[in-house]
This record gives structure tokens, sequence and C-alpha cells, in this order.
């Protein structure tokens, strides 16, 4: 064995990789992919909902440092998917490599990422209902559901561009760190590889299209228990949440993602 190996796939080999498991993922039962986006929405909801707890009531804390736990805390979400198994809709953006090779049509591609886009959003859906039906949010003074509906508020209060640059940013870093994953060999590689990409596009205020998909309905249904004590601006909405958000970040990650992360990698790794 070579003294200086390093007991990780190349990236060339993570290439090749990502291209089988596109294949597989095409290829398999619409139904089990729909029940893992399902798995996948849920997990990133619980991300969510312990970013949303850990940042809520941090009194003096310099806002980098509240930044900094917060992504720690969403990490939880990502851990699962890529450990435990899950399908999420910004990184299967990657399946565009094997697109371009001819390996998956067209049509699987755009099928693959509604199924796991609408099965994203209704595991999302399931974890806030889950949330708020448990009461956390109205414990004591509140302060967790007033946060809740400030943080749905502010993600409704940007231009287009700003959302979608977001998105484009966001998932940038989302897909680093499913290719950071694709070159471990164990449970403790792939945590690992997670942290550094995930905790750095929250920490940057960067957009993800799923999480929002639990973060701003989060603010709606918890807006319906704030009373009057909270200043609420009108573009929180349900056409405010698509308008305004999911769908400029969802272009935006879908963009970010197999442009700038999948197409680069096939350009430079796999182009014939």
């Amino acid at each position: 064995m070579d003294p200086f190996s390093v007991d990780a796939y190349t990236p060339a080999e993570i290439a090749r990789r990502l291209e089988k498991i596109s294949m597989s993922k095409c290829t398999v039962d619409p139904l089990r992919v729909f029940a893992l986006s399902l798995l996948a929405g849920a997990f990133i909801a619980l991300g969510a909902a312990f970013f949303t707890l850990v940042t809520f009531d941090v009194g003096n804390m310099p806002a980098g440092i509240m930044r900094l736990i917060g992504g720690l805390a969403f990490c939880l979400g990502l851990i699962l998917v890529v450990v435990a198994g899950a399908e999420l809709f910004t990184g299967n953006n990657l399946l565009v490599m094997a697109c371009i090779d001819g390996l998956i049509s067209f049509r699987q591609l755009i099928q693959n990422w509604a199924i796991v886009y609408i099965g994203n959003f209704m595991g999302a859906i399931g974890i806030l209902l889950l949330m708020y039906l448990s009461g956390l949010w109205w414990q004591g003074d509140g302060a967790l559901g007033h946060k809740v509906v400030a943080i749905a508020d502010s993600k409704v209060n940007m231009s287009w561009i700003e959302a979608f640059t977001r998105g484009v940013l966001c998932n940038i870093l989302v897909c680093l760190a499913v290719w950071l994953c694709m070159a471990g060999r164990s449970v403790t590689d792939k945590v690992l590889a997670v942290i550094f990409p995930i905790t750095a596009f929250v920490a940057l205020g960067f957009e993800h299209s799923v999480a929002n998909m639990f973060f701003i309905p989060a603010g709606l249904l918890a807006e319906t228990q704030a009373g009057t004590s909270l200043v609420i601006s009108e573009q929180l909405t349900i056409g405010g949440f698509f308008w305004h958000n999911l769908i400029p970040v969802t272009l935006g990650n879908m963009l970010g993602g197999s442009i700038f992360v999948g197409l680069f990698y096939w350009f430079i790794y796999l182009r014939k």
C-alpha cells in the first residue's frame, strides 16, 4: 500500500460513482423514490426546527456566533439524509451529470426531480404539523413561536434577484457537501464532510428551498397564534411564500447545483 495514499475516493472516482448512483435513482420504483423523498423533507425540517430552537434566545450573543451555532444545528438534516438514506431535491440536482452523458434521459431527470420535490414538500409539512400540534412553540412566553414567525417574515421580504442568488450560492455548498460525502468511506467521513459546507451556507444566510418548505409555512401557521404583538409584513402570505421565496430559491438551487457543481465536474472529469 502506498504510504502517502489517502483512504478516500478521488474526485474522478466520485464523478463516476455519482453517475452510477444517478442511474439507479432514475430506474428504481418511483414509489420508493417518493417514500425516500418524504423522509428527506422530514429530516431537513427537523434540522430547521433545531436551528430555530438554538437561535431564538441568544441574548447579546454576537450575530456571527449565533449564525455559526445555528448552522451547526441545521447540519442535522443533511447528516440524516446522507447517512440514514433519503432523496433530497437539492442534492439530486447532481443527476444532471448522468443526463449529459446520456446514461439517463432528460425525461427521467425531470421525473425524478418532480417526485422528489413533491415528496420533500410533503415530508416537511408533516414535521411542521407535528411541531405545531406539540405546543412547543408557545411554551412560556411564546418567544419560540415569535421567532418562527420572524424567520418566515424575513424570508418573504427579499427581492427576486436576492432570493435567486442566495439559492444559487446555497446549493453550490449543498452539492459540494454531497460531493465530499461521496469521497468518504465511513460514517465519520460523511458526517465531517457535511458540517463545514452546510454550516457555511446557513451562517452566510443563503436560501434552501426544502428548508423553506418548513420555515415559511411554519411562520404562516404560528402567525395565527402570535396575536398583535408582532409587526408582520403584508408579504407573509401563501402567495408571498411561493412568489417571493420558493419559486426564485428553487430556480437558484437548480442552477447552483446543476451548473456550478454538476456541469463543472462533468466537464473536468467525465467529458469524452
